[in-house]
């Protein structure tokens, strides 16, 4: 409610001088949620961060293809800070023109330490051994833990090089980044559409089911277990869309969806959704049961009581809102959180009923090794303006 009241209150007030614009071009406030509406007290990192956080950015650059669009958005009360925008404007127009981005030189990969790979291991085991005892004994249909991975990097971390390797590495994924200051960047590669809505047309992905390296995804298709737990994942999302009185659309049956070196089973939803409010249906379809689970409200507190760190931004939602009412909104998965020397590297399993633990174990360890591939170590320090990107 607060995000869509600010996306409102900010694109309102905005003067578009070009009205006409193509659809990448109209101003957007980007977003970015944490998991849990509350944060506990358990985790001092995730202290001073609120539940939801809007911008309006000052400069927004948008791009398909060869074809990019600037836009400058500021506060004018006269004709000269109008003329004076336009200015500022015209020269950064002309700044981009004449040379490359300059995305830094690449770094070396960060080699985590195989100690710290066993430790969280080891964490992870007792959850996930309850975590089995629920879901087979019937208490919960399924339950997504996740793991966290800490790493001390040793230096400063600089994003922007990151992001380069992610468009190569994790090709189909939506890259992400929201940098509040130069030690504290959320960044990440997510495979998983939580809505989208163009032109009142809505979209929504079921993601859930992993199949790892060489892997042609064929067996992923046969598992019983696999293709029971991105069923839940379809069923409940097409309910909650019911609920809201949209009529879904889906396949029948699930396909296989490839991000870097996973594939995943993948079933699209469609629905036409004239005159709804995405942040409101967003609302009601976050947290899908593909990184929380099943009944909603149980499995969500059995992750406050099994999972020893506070999620912050992982697995919530992040993406942009326009001045058409079109949204794009993606589950932050595959993300890493970095905060000075520390970088935090996130992944969670879904369990379901016939759940074997060692391979909940591997496919977190699959997850997290992806992730490890994607960093990159920059010497020097970052630059202290904020920076968020949100990139298809």
């Amino acid at each position: 409610e607060l995000a869509q009241r600010f996306a409102d209150l900010s694109l309102s007030r905005l003067t578009d001088t070009k009205p006409d614009a193509p659809t990448l071009a109209r101003p957007r406030v980007l977003l970015s949620f944490q998991f849990f509406d509350q944060t506990s007290e358990r985790d001092h990192n995730t202290h001073g961060c609120p539940s939801v956080q809007a911008v309006l950015p000052r400069w927004q650059l948008s791009r398909h293809g060869r074809r990019g669009w600037l836009r400058l958005n500021g506060v004018v009360s006269n004709a000269a800070e109008a003329r004076e925008l336009a200015e500022q404007l015209w020269l950064k127009h002309l700044d981009l023109q004449d040379r490359e981005p300059d995305l830094g030189r690449p770094s070396p990969a960060i080699h985590l330490d195989t100690r710290d790979s066993s430790s969280w291991q080891q964490r992870y085991a007792s959850a996930l051994e309850r975590g089995l005892e629920l879901v087979n004994g019937g208490e919960l249909h399924k339950l997504v833990l996740a793991v966290r991975q800490s790493i001390d990097v040793g230096t400063s971390f600089d994003p922007l090089p990151l992001l380069t390797r992610l468009r190569h590495q994790q090709a189909g994924s939506c890259r992400f980044l929201w940098q509040r200051k130069a030690d504290d960047v959320f960044f990440g590669a997510s495979p998983e559409r939580l809505i989208s809505l163009r032109g009142g047309f809505l979209r929504s992905d079921a993601l859930a089911g992993t199949a790892g390296p060489g892997d042609d995804g064929q067996q992923l298709l046969r598992s019983d277990k696999d293709r029971r737990e991105h069923e839940l994942v379809v069923e409940t999302i097409t309910d909650q869309l019911r609920r809201s009185g949209l009529s879904p659309w889906r396949r029948p049956q699930p396909q296989l969806s490839r991000h870097g070196r996973l594939t995943h089973l993948h079933t699209p939803i469609t629905a036409a959704a004239q005159g709804k409010s995405v942040l409101a249906l967003a609302e009601q379809l976050h947290p899908t049961p593909a990184v929380a689970g099943l009944p909603r409200r149980e499995a969500m507190a059995w992750l406050r009581t099994l999972e020893p760190f506070e999620r912050g931004n992982y697995a919530a939602p992040i993406g942009w809102i326009d001045s058409a009412g079109d949204a794009e909104l993606r589950v932050a998965i595959r993300c890493g959180h970095a905060q000075g020397r520390r970088l935090d590297l996130t992944a969670g399993a879904g369990l379901v009923r016939g759940s074997i633990a060692e391979r909940e174990l591997q496919e977190v360890g699959l997850k997290l090794a992806v992730l490890a591939d994607q960093l990159v170590c920059v010497q020097g320090n970052g630059s202290e303006r904020s920076r968020h990107s949100i990139e298809d």
